[in-house]
């Protein structure tokens, strides 16, 4: 699909979207503060089927709000959500994901994009679109944090343009991953394997800067361990980090050591 295409197919799934938000003063500030950036452009350059839109907000008034708008509708008092240290925390008991079944209203037409379940990280809604919580910023900014070259292009609501980067496009066309840094290296590493079986590569460098970034990291501090794993893509690791927890918590273990991840790892996995 060329970058015109892309640009309407954003525009309408951004315009739909904003349409289901009843507040209208949410409703303005997403439709003037919102990245649409990720592996929904990479997919649609590629031809390929989107799995879903992920939506950003370029400050954390626009994000905190949101992200209120849609505890307040769907969860009520099961989330609890605070501003701390420049950024929204999503506090949710348990296992740290919030889930819920739509009404038959809900079900019965995606357009009305009810809030599917709430993570730390994020709010899935029907209809693939993914609110990210964690990150906010301008494309500049959110960038930043992004572990691969090939999913940093960006649409923008306040323009309705689409950005394409020369190094994205370039790791496109070769199916290469280009790591670039981030803050969840150990998150990264693990997200490789779904690359690779689309036919991606990479070569040993980009695995070395991931590892000498993940050497620089406790993982043996459960609360680091689960940072580094909210972004994976399965629920064995939830599984297993809580696990760790109540291990610690009842005393059956003093610490966290390669000997215990190891066998519990084999245990759940």
């Amino acid at each position: 699909m060329n970058k015109k295409n892309i640009e309407k197919v954003l525009t309408k799934k951004f315009k739909n979207y904003a349409k289901s938000i009843l507040d209208l003063k949410v409703k303005r500030m997403v439709e003037q503060n919102t990245i649409i950036t990720g592996g929904a452009i990479a997919s649609m350059l590629l031809g390929e089927e989107v799995n879903d839109y992920d939506l950003y907000f370029t400050d954390i008034d626009t994000a905190e709000a949101v992200v209120k708008y849609y505890v307040d509708k769907f969860y009520e008092n099961e989330v609890e959500v605070i501003r701390e240290d420049l950024r929204i925390k999503i506090i949710i008991p348990g296992s740290g994901i919030a889930k819920r079944k739509p009404t038959e209203a809900e079900g019965g037409n995606d357009e009305k994009y009810y809030a599917k379940f709430i993570t730390s990280n994020a709010i899935s809604l029907s209809n693939k679109v993914q609110l990210v919580i964690r990150l906010y910023g301008n494309a500049d900014e959110i960038h930043e944090n992004y572990d691969f070259q090939h999913v940093t292009n960006y649409w923008e609501s306040g323009n309705g343009r689409l950005t394409l980067r020369q190094e994205a496009l370039e790791s496109l066309l070769a199916r290469e991953l280009i790591y670039q840094g981030s803050l969840y290296p150990l998150c990264s590493i693990i997200r490789t394997r779904k690359f690779i079986k689309r036919g991606w590569h990479i070569n040993a460098g980009q695995y070395l800067k991931m590892c000498f970034q993940v050497s620089q990291l406790d993982l043996k501090d459960v609360k680091v361990l689960e940072e580094q794993l909210i972004g994976v893509d399965t629920t064995y690791f939830s599984w297993l980090i809580d696990r760790m927890k109540d291990d610690l918590e009842k005393n059956k273990i003093e610490k966290i050591d390669s000997n215990y991840v190891c066998k519990i790892v084999d245990e759940i996995f």
